[in-house]
């Protein structure tokens, strides 16, 4: 222990050397405690991470980033940023990018680390096509020229590391009601009773979404599908905080991972209906509405059209035929499902995910894959029940619609006769 010496010669005494320390550790649990102070660290560090990243960009692009670190939410403005994400898509889409020099994986590696939710979520935005443009060069016919791809895999194994981390050694379990038993609320959950039996000593169902986790220190072939797969379950917890593009860029690499050399996706059993028929008429049917919103939709339409053409075919961006195994495809089928389901979701993302899942579906069909074919053919009946009970209740709105504005006739006052 440090001795201090008072100025009046006096004995020399512990308490006044701890005193500035005990000081320190109060301020700085008093600091964590104010909501304000958490706040504002969480600003200047999501502030100071978007400049550096605009410094990183060519010249001329740092523009529209650099100012959206005056908003009072940064983190969340550049989730949101259009721009910003066609401008950092660029540059992961660049055929040298990935690498371990790559200053962009080298910024969203750093940001992920960060432990700040907002940034992490920017980061999570970019998966798809990190994972997207990663999963692709690996498989494409020419991967042994390509340049290393350490840059992408740092990335992948932060986001593995974080999930280890916080599941603890534990599997995501799913625990499916008996039905043996008259309703949910008959099954038996006490705590000391063994989870795997019931009171009748009846096998209880319970699934094993993920299993445990391992830590990975490199991302090896045999374990590459399962890293990537726990990204993408990462991004599926986060789902609703995602962009439409960012949700655009996943279906169309996992339309393209299935492999695109078979038109019987758009005929299932035979019964050939096809998605983009459905779609038109449900815009026909809902076009007398409004007709200049109809323009305005077809001109955001094409907008978005044009981003998922330069998300397919754009450089180095490309997707290839790829294996998909189920702890891949599972989370894929999960995040597919939302886009499908999701009331919030526009109808270019739906349009996207159906194409997808029957792309998936019939890659499925041909490989002979029953646990695959059960799951993608589910979601191609759902999306098909959804999108007719949309079409349905459009025409009944334009009918009610029209009826209300036909003018009727005006009935005559009814004449009751009472007997005396």
């Amino acid at each position: 222990m440090d001795f201090s010496v008072k100025p009046n010669g006096g004995s020399p005494s512990p308490s006044s050397s701890t005193t500035p320390h005990r000081l320190k550790s109060a301020a700085a649990t008093a600091s964590d405690r104010d909501p304000m102070h958490s706040w504002w660290e969480s600003v200047s560090k999501q502030r100071s991470r978007i400049l550096s990243l605009s410094s990183l960009l060519s010249s001329g692009d740092e523009a529209p980033i650099s100012s959206l670190a005056d908003s009072d939410r940064p983190a969340l403005s550049l989730l949101s940023s259009r721009p910003a994400y066609s401008l950092i898509s660029a540059s992961l889409r660049d055929p040298s990018s990935g690498s371990g020099s790559d200053p962009l994986c080298q910024w969203l590696y750093e940001t992920y680390l960060s432990s700040d939710q907002p940034l992490r979520l920017v980061v999570l935005s970019f998966l798809p096509l990190l994972a997207g443009t990663y999963l692709s060069r690996i498989h494409s016919s020419d991967s042994s020229s390509l340049p290393s791809l350490s840059g992408f895999e740092a990335v992948l194994l932060a986001i593995y590391a974080a999930e280890v981390k916080s599941r603890a050694g534990k599997a995501v379990l799913v625990h499916i009601p008996d039905l043996s038993q008259p309703s949910l609320y008959h099954t038996p959950r006490n705590g000391g009773v063994d989870r795997s039996r019931d009171s009748s000593n009846h096998v209880a169902s319970v699934g094993v979404l993920s299993p445990q986790l391992e830590p990975q220190v490199a991302v090896k072939s045999t374990k590459r599908a399962g890293i990537v797969g726990v990204g993408m379950q990462c991004y599926f917890k986060e789902i609703s905080q995602m962009p439409a593009w960012s949700k655009l860029e996943l279906c169309s690499f996992a339309g393209a991972w299935a492999g695109q050399d078979c038109d019987c996706k758009e005929k299932i059993d035979g019964e050939g209906d096809k998605v983009l028929a459905l779609t038109n008429g449900f815009v026909d049917s809902s076009s007398s509405l409004n007709g200049s919103s109809e323009i305005e939709a077809e001109e955001v339409e094409e907008e978005e059209e044009k981003q998922v053409i330069i998300s397919s075919n754009g450089v180095g961006g490309g997707g290839v035929r790829i294996p998909l195994p189920w702890e891949l495809l599972q989370p894929i089928l999960r995040i597919l499902g939302h886009c499908l389901l999701s009331p919030l979701n526009s109808e270019d993302v739906k349009d996207a995910a159906s194409n997808a899942v029957r792309s998936l579906y019939a890659r499925a069909s041909h490989d002979l894959n029953p646990q695959a074919i059960l799951a993608t053919r589910s979601l191609v009946n759902l999306d098909a029940s959804a999108r007719a009970a949309a079409k349905t209740a459009s025409a009944e709105s334009v009918d009610g619609l029209s009826n209300v504005n036909t003018p009727s006739k005006s009935k005559k006052p009814e004449i009751l006769l009472s007997s005396k």
